[in-house]
């Protein structure tokens, strides 16, 4: 059975509680895509103009780290979201992503998102918030990546 891009958005843990007219204003925005084992979603320093919901699969988030090589900073799963780059000027990833296993996700336009948050300033405040709570997620997984790797340390 076929289900609409918008009956995949409310399932998911992303959309949860969020307005039905919300969903329905950011479908126009997505579609599916995939992507194979290896490949890469986005590169550090490219263009951020997406955002992905994952449905399948594992992506890597990395860093690279001179003299190491790629760092995974955490690995993004289904049911997950990836990719907060393109809300905040440059507009560039800061991250690679590079799927661990064959992946399927919704990927959505930054642009036509921005565009429709600024003719929607509801859906602009819900998608701040809910985008909000990734980048701290982030942030967390990043400062617990970097303990792991540099040891816990003594202070002084």
């Amino acid at each position: 059975m076929m289900r609409t891009l918008e009956s995949l958005l409310a399932e998911h843990p992303f959309f949860k509680d969020m307005d039905p007219d919300c969903i329905s204003f950011m479908a126009g925005c997505g579609g599916n895509v995939r992507f194979d084992a290896g490949q890469y979603l986005f590169r550090e320093g490219e263009s951020a103009d997406h955002f992905y919901l994952l449905r399948h699969g594992k992506v890597a988030l990395e860093t690279f780290v001179p003299e190491r090589g790629p760092l995974v900073i955490q690995t993004i799963a289904e049911g997950d979201v990836l990719g907060w780059s393109w809300l905040f000027p440059p507009y560039r990833w800061r991250f690679d992503a590079r799927a661990m296993e064959m992946t399927r996700a919704v990927a959505f336009d930054g642009t036509c998102l921005r565009d429709k948050s600024h003719e929607d300033y509801r859906l602009g405040c819900e998608l701040m918030e809910r985008f909000a709570q990734i980048v701290v997620d982030r942030l967390q997984a990043t400062r617990l990546q970097l303990v792991d790797v540099y040891g816990t340390g003594h202070r002084a």
